[in-house]
């Protein structure tokens, strides 16, 4: 199993970014623990982050054919971005989106997701733990 983790805007000030709300965990940190828990899995994973929409969707688009699944955390895109949400209805790589903070516990906008209709599950509120969480869920249903 090939899985591609999306870290959507902003998620590179992680540590120092809202720590009351994300922790003082860096995205870089975030990162090991997650190839520290694909190695655990044995699966082969690849992280990316980028702060633009059209970053996300080229990510998306260039995984067809390399990966067999996607952890996404989409940030503040999640609630508006229709071409993200149309970008992974058409690769159709089983995705399992990812929040850090419980975004039902915070503003009311927070809690709708465009996205989450086209994806096979949403883990949200474990902090940067939600990524693992996501990666167990994608390999606990491989060729589902």
């Amino acid at each position: 199993m090939n899985i591609l983790v999306i870290h959507g805007p902003n998620l590179n000030l992680l540590g120092t970014r809202e720590p009351e709300i994300y922790g003082d965990t860096t995205l870089a940190e975030i990162d090991k623990h997650i190839a520290h828990e694909a190695e655990r899995l044995r699966v082969r994973v690849t992280c990316v982050q980028h702060n633009t929409e059209g970053g996300i969707i080229e990510a998306l688009h260039d995984a067809r054919d390399k990966y067999t699944g996607i952890v996404i955390n989409a940030g503040a895109f999640t609630h508006y971005a229709y071409a993200i949400r149309d970008a992974i209805a058409a690769v159709g790589i089983p995705t399992v989106e990812v929040h850090m903070s419980n975004v039902h516990a915070r503003e009311a906008f927070r809690g709708h997701s465009v996205i989450a209709g086209v994806c096979r599950g949403t883990i949200s509120g474990f902090g940067w733990a939600s990524y693992l969480l996501g990666l167990r869920a994608l390999a606990a249903s491989r060729g589902e």
